[in-house]
């Protein structure tokens, strides 16, 4: 390494830069060749480092998001749901909604890709450096109310309040009692207008009462604030899960008259 290079790599360090040596020969290389301006290759230059940081973030963010798997958008199998409109998904993929703190809901039965598009949109969101956090419904009240009994709630419902989005999956994929319930309507009543959820769930609007065990004005409360500004998705597919084993013949098919 000549000595320009070891000072050219010490400012990056000073200047938290630490690609910038690694872009450096190969844009001024092609510099060069092009017979590009100082400016535009100090542009490419520091285009490239921020590409990088920018990349980094996004997978710290997705990292210590707790996503159970990574499922991207461009995976989703939009021929196989022709009632889902891709445009609109393809909108909210553009996190306009976290922007303006925004919910998406989306309905639908098990197994027609809710989870995967809610987690192909949190990492979109990632991907634009909003700090994100994934649960299920039964996992977030189970934590809230073991924070409860120990002294930590106020710390513990921060951890689903404090991120920029939060995805709640599997709402009404087992009922909550009256607790559960009311530390559900905690976290939207917090998050209220000021950080944006998305939210699945396998119950139309109508039965969520029977979610929140029985309490109709609980469900109405947390319906209120939850669609306030929203966006709903419903999805009246079959299941993923279902057609390859249908295809090979293992799910047998009802009888048609």
């Amino acid at each position: 390494m000549s000595l320009a290079e070891e000072r050219i790599e010490t400012l990056a360090e000073r200047l938290r830069l630490p690609d910038l040596p690694v872009f450096l020969p190969q844009i001024a290389e092609a510099a060069v060749a092009g017979e590009h301006s100082y400016t535009r290759f100090a542009e490419e230059l520091l285009a490239a480092c921020a590409a990088a940081t920018d990349e980094r973030a996004a997978e710290t963010i997705a990292r210590l998001a707790g996503f159970p798997a990574r499922k991207r958008l461009e995976d989703f199998e939009f021929a196989f749901q022709p009632s889902l409109n891709k445009r609109q998904v393809t909108e909210l993929a553009g996190c306009a909604f976290v922007e303006r703190a925004e919910n998406v809901v989306l309905l639908g039965p098990p197994g027609v890709g809710k989870t995967h598009l809610a987690i192909a949109l949190g990492l979109e969101a990632a991907g634009r450096r909003y700090s994100v956090k994934f649960t299920t419904a039964a996992r977030m009240v189970s934590s809230l109310a073991e924070a409860r009994g120990s002294g930590s709630f106020t710390r513990r419902l921060a951890r689903f309040c404090r991120p920029r989005l939060l995805i709640v999956d599997e709402v009404g994929f087992l009922p909550l009692d009256a607790e559960g319930a009311a530390l559900l309507f905690e976290v939207v009543a917090r998050r209220y207008e000021h950080g944006s959820i998305i939210l699945t769930a396998n119950k139309s609007y109508g039965e969520w009462a029977e979610v929140f065990s029985g309490d109709a004005v609980l469900a109405t409360a947390i319906l209120d604030r939850l669609l306030h500004h929203s966006t709903t998705i419903s999805i009246a597919g079959e299941s993923y899960r279902l057609k390859d084993r249908k295809k090979a013949g293992l799910v047998k098919l009802p009888a048609t008259s």
